[in-house]
Order: C-alpha cells, then structure tokens, then sequence
C-alpha cells in the first residue's frame, strides 16, 4: 500500500492507496500536530496492521514538512519522496518563480494529466486556487482568492457589528437578515467570482477546457453556477500525488 499526505494550511489529508484505489482518507487538523511526535503518534494509528510500501508527501506549511516528514520515515521504515517545484513530475512550470508554486497546486497538476487537456483545476479551500495546464502539458499558472471561511472571517474582523458564522449553503439571494446577507454574498459571490474567472481564462488560452472542481467546499459553491464542472474530484490532490509516484518508481 502507498501512505499519501497532504499538508494544508487548515488540514492534513492523508490517503491510503491499494494499487490504483484509495481506500481510506483522514482529515485532520493542521494546527494539532506542531511536533512531530504528535503526527508520529497519528500515523501510527493509521498504518497499524497494514502493508506500507511507500510514502509520498506534498506541503504549503513549510513548518510542518520536516515534522511530517520524519515521522513518516519513522513510522514505516522508508524514505518519503517530497513533492517540490524541482521534482522530476513530468510538467512544465511556465511561470516566471517555478520555486513559488505550491506543492499542493502541482499535484493537482500531475493528476490533471489523466484528463483532456487543457485542464483548470478549481481547488476550493483556505484559498480557491486555478491551476491551469495547457495541451503541451505546461503548468501556465492561474488564480489565488481568498475561500469562503476567509471571507467570512474578514468581514467578522474588519467590521464592528458583522460576526462569524457557519459557511452553509445560501438560501437566497436578497438577504433578509444579516446571516443570509453574508451567506449571498460570500457563497453566491465566490460562485460568481469563480464562473466570471473561469471564462476570462478560457479566453485567454484561446480555448475550452476540461473544468475539474476539488476541494473541502467546491459542493458548497457549485450549485450557484451556472456553468457546471466537467467532473467533480475530492481527492484529486491524493490522486496527483499518487500518480508522482508512480513515475518515480519507473526511472
């Protein structure tokens, strides 16, 4: 079995692959495991019994790669493959800072290979970010905007009277009290932004492309669209890592 993790800014996702299925995922929050005996003891839990041949990791928290890291080695006896701007992942990065592309934006990237290119991934989380590959497999960048918890809490800490509430699906559009006043504009607004963007990119690769939505919340905005995804995957960032590695083991 292959152990993948993710390491994002809210969650670790970390999946477990049988050949080409994943079997299991967990989700776990980031700010918990600050040590790497913390995630150690976690990991532990998770391949008890199990089979683990190999580990593959990607991180956006630079603070916690080492940790996660080394208790992976640890744990199942192997050296982790680390996915970076630098790794032999089989893309081009045409952007002007390769070194700044998040990890997890490439293993979107990598997984978007197995669908018709060009691809605009829309990964909804933290940040909604677009990552964009073209027909010649090049990663030509894309969007970053705030998510919709982001927004949320924006308007709770920039304003006196507005406060946080639950991102849940937005009953209308006019709002008739405050709550759904904020759920129209973050959610229904984050649809529009999202939609609006997605066109603007298409002009701009002079094409259609094969739309795939990922992401904690991408559910929660695709019903205000009115262009809809091509396909829906949730685990695309646990696909493209798997995928990675994969390639690694053939070279």
């Amino acid at each position: 079995m292959l152990l993948v993790v993710d390491v994002g800014n809210t969650n670790i996702t970390v999946g477990l692959f049988n050949e080409d299925k994943l079997v299991e995922t967990y989700r776990l929050e980031s700010h918990e495991y600050n040590t790497d005996f913390d995630f150690e003891s976690e990991i532990r839990k998770i391949v008890s019994g199990k089979n683990i041949e190999g580990c593959v990791i990607c991180s956006v928290v630079d603070e916690l790669t080492f940790n996660v890291k080394q208790s992976c080695n640890r744990v199942l006896g192997v050296s982790s493959l680390l996915l970076t701007h630098d790794s032999d992942h089989g893309i081009g990065l045409n952007v002007d800072k390769p070194h700044t592309v998040g990890a997890d934006r490439l293993a979107n990237a990598i997984a978007s290979l197995r669908y018709t290119l060009p691809v605009i991934v829309v990964d909804v989380g933290t940040a909604i970010t677009f990552d964009i590959v073209d027909k010649n497999k090049n990663f030509l960048g894309g969007v970053i905007m705030p998510g919709i918890n982001l927004g949320i809490k924006a308007l709770a800490d920039g304003t006196s009277k507005l406060t946080e509430i639950k991102p849940e699906e937005s009953p209308i559009a006019i709002g008739n009290t405050t709550e759904t006043c904020i759920l129209s504009g973050v959610v229904r607004g984050t649809a529009c932004a999202v939609e609006g963007l997605l066109s603007q990119c298409e002009a701009e690769l002079g094409e259609k492309a094969t739309i795939i939505m990922t992401g904690g919340q991408a559910e929660l905005i695709i019903k205000y669209m009115s262009r809809k995804p091509d396909f829906i995957n949730r685990n695309l960032t646990l696909e493209g890592l798997q995928y990675y590695y994969l390639k690694a083991q053939k070279q």
